[in-house]
């Protein structure tokens, strides 16, 4: 493999085939393996847009905005398409990964289920006319993705985590907050803050737990 630089880059995305390195644009990087050709780094490409995709790096337009060719932008539909296959085949549930599949022209539907079912009987299959291994993207993506994925925890934990308290504030004052949260925790309470829960924060929860209002936020939220 030439490009070291690529492969650098990829490491830091959940392919590590040598250091790890900073990651400055996962839809470059990409775009680099679908135009590479190199059958290695198409194995990894599941890997690469499952890591990206969580991190929030993965834009489809960006990565096709770097592909000039028509033949390549054909590969990378592909590999999009044989990638949810793949996920779908481990019997992995990633929400973003449905959200993609509709987003795939009905051909590329179609592609992806043939993709599967070769995958569920360990067949090969091909990509843009050349053969790849079932047996082998399933053993990269298994032995890449259990190690990205134990990186990638901790950096979901601490992101929704912010999410939550920011989410908080927006609903409840400082102490009001940190009493929920010590609630949520499981940790205990003095008698006067049992009381106060009971009487003023509990009121609060009940109405943001409620379906309806839920749903009508959430409809608010799309106009």
């Amino acid at each position: 493999m030439k490009d070291n630089n690529l492969l650098k880059r990829l490491s830091a995305l959940g392919f590590p085939l040598f250091e790890t390195g900073e990651m400055e644009d996962a839809n470059l990087a990409l775009a680099d393996v679908v135009k590479s050709g190199d059958l290695r780094l198409w194995e990894g490409f599941p890997v690469v847009l499952a890591t990206s995709t969580e991190k929030g790096r993965f834009d489809y337009a960006k990565t096709v905005g770097y592909l000039k060719s028509k033949s390549d932008k054909l590969v990378l539909a592909s590999l999009l398409a044989m990638s949810l296959a793949l996920y779908k085949a481990l019997n992995l549930k990633f929400l973003w990964a449905n959200a993609l599949a509709r987003s795939l022209s009905v051909e590329r539907r179609k592609e992806s289920e043939g993709y599967f079912n070769l995958l569920k009987k360990d067949q090969d299959l091909k990509v843009n006319g050349r053969s790849m291994s079932s047996q082998r993207l399933k053993a990269t993506f298994n032995s890449y993705f259990k190690k990205a994925s134990e990186d990638l925890s901790d950096f979901l934990s601490a992101k929704e985590e912010f999410g939550l308290e920011y989410a908080l504030s927006q609903v409840f004052p400082p102490k009001q907050k940190e009493l929920f949260m010590k609630k949520l925790k499981g940790e205990a309470l003095t008698k006067t803050e049992k009381e106060y829960f009971s009487r003023v924060i509990k009121k609060r929860v009940q109405a943001l737990a409620n379906a309806d209002l839920h749903r009508l936020s959430c409809k608010l939220l799309e106009e």
